[in-house]
């Protein structure tokens, strides 16, 4: 049966400010927790005023001291700007503290040329991403071969329990990696437009469970997907929250046209250009926007073609109650409250 979970971003609304946003995101993941959500991932952005989820290691790490069972994981740690060992021993931490409930999601976006440059100014220009994968996942887990670089260097505190690895991708390549790494694979919807995106999609899962190798992270294989989720009582009034995503995701300025996430009100009043609307119309294939039915039908279709075992759903809509309330609405639709307490009786 299809998992739920969630990825958070911390979005500072307008008119809010960073402290009350990543209290928000607390809240939030309180509530996915109670409503029977599979994990809580939080998205690593630097220089984008209106996200707070700069450092998603420090904010799981708070968060699973607000929580008690819901797993917390980063949606992911952009690894060309971190040392392997570093990145292992945050984790490391994490997972002796709350044994299984840690998710080490990685990618390898770079950011914005000031971006990269500011947090890579000490590091090699040139580095391999598999090969620091590999490295991560053996650190991570202790375990080592004889062509391990850095078979002298343990990632303390060691202990009986890993955490789940997971690499964000949008390609067919990075599948191939995942399964050769015996890590869980998480295809995002989100990242762009594409008109062959889907095809795209089916074939990275097909190509990563057929040549999966069961590894001390992850002992069978998993696909995750991940689209954008606007979802309210009623059609008209997701349409309305979409329209703060859709001038959100034109990205201008490197998304620093806004201090803060847009509100409808802004969104309304926005002047488009002719491209701008046509961009508008594009980014909707990264979304599922409707009431709970609609968007119920749209999810299990999504699960479906891509033969999903998990849907990582992002609510960036505006408003904390309104991404809460999102949550509910889907935790009703998928009865996820009752699977989550059968689950728990049975063991599972």
């Amino acid at each position: 049966m299809i998992k739920f979970s969630v990825l958070d971003y911390a979005v500072i609304d307008e008119g809010q400010t960073p402290e009350t946003a990543l209290q928000e995101t607390v809240k939030l993941a309180q509530a996915a927790e109670n409503l029977g959500f599979q994990r809580f991932w939080m998205a690593e952005h630097h220089d984008v005023n209106a996200f707070a989820s700069s450092s998603p290691e420090l904010l799981m790490m708070h968060i699973l001291g607000q929580t008690s069972s819901i797993r917390l994981g980063s949606g992911g740690v952009m690894i060309p700007h971190y040392s392997p060992l570093k990145v292992a021993e945050n984790f490391r931490v994490m997972e002796s503290l709350y044994p299984g409930r840690v998710d080490l999601g990685v990618g390898n976006t770079l950011g914005t040329p000031a971006v990269n440059k500011s947090m890579n100014e000490m590091r090699p220009r040139k580095q391999r991403y598999e090969e620091n994968i590999s490295d991560i996942k053996k650190y991570v887990t202790n375990t080592d071969d004889e062509n391990h670089r850095f078979n002298e260097v343990a990632a303390n505190p060691k202990g009986e329990t890993n955490p789940e690895m997971w690499v964000l991708s949008t390609s067919v390549r990075t599948a191939e990696l995942a399964a050769r790494q015996g890590i869980g694979y998480t295809f995002g919807l989100f990242p762009h437009a594409s008109k062959d995106k889907t095809e795209v999609g089916k074939e990275a899962a097909r190509v990563y469970r057929e040549h999966f190798v069961p590894s001390p992270v992850m002992e069978k294989p998993n696909v995750m997907i991940s689209p954008f989720v606007v979802i309210a009582e009623t059609n008209e009034q997701a349409s309305r929250f979409a329209k703060a995503l859709d001038l959100w995701l034109l990205g201008k300025m490197n998304f620093s046209e806004f201090e803060r996430f847009p509100s409808v009100e802004t969104a309304e009043k926005y002047t488009y250009t002719v491209e701008e609307l046509k961009k508008l119309s594009a980014n909707r294939s990264r979304m599922v926007v409707g009431d709970g039915k609609s968007v119920k039908q749209q999810l299990e279709t999504l699960a479906e073609t891509f033969g999903a075992d998990e849907l990582l759903l992002i609510p960036l809509m505006p408003g904390a109650e309104n991404r809460q309330r999102a949550l509910e609405l889907i935790s009703s639709e998928f009865n996820l409250k009752n699977r989550k307490k059968d689950n728990n009786e049975k063991g599972c």
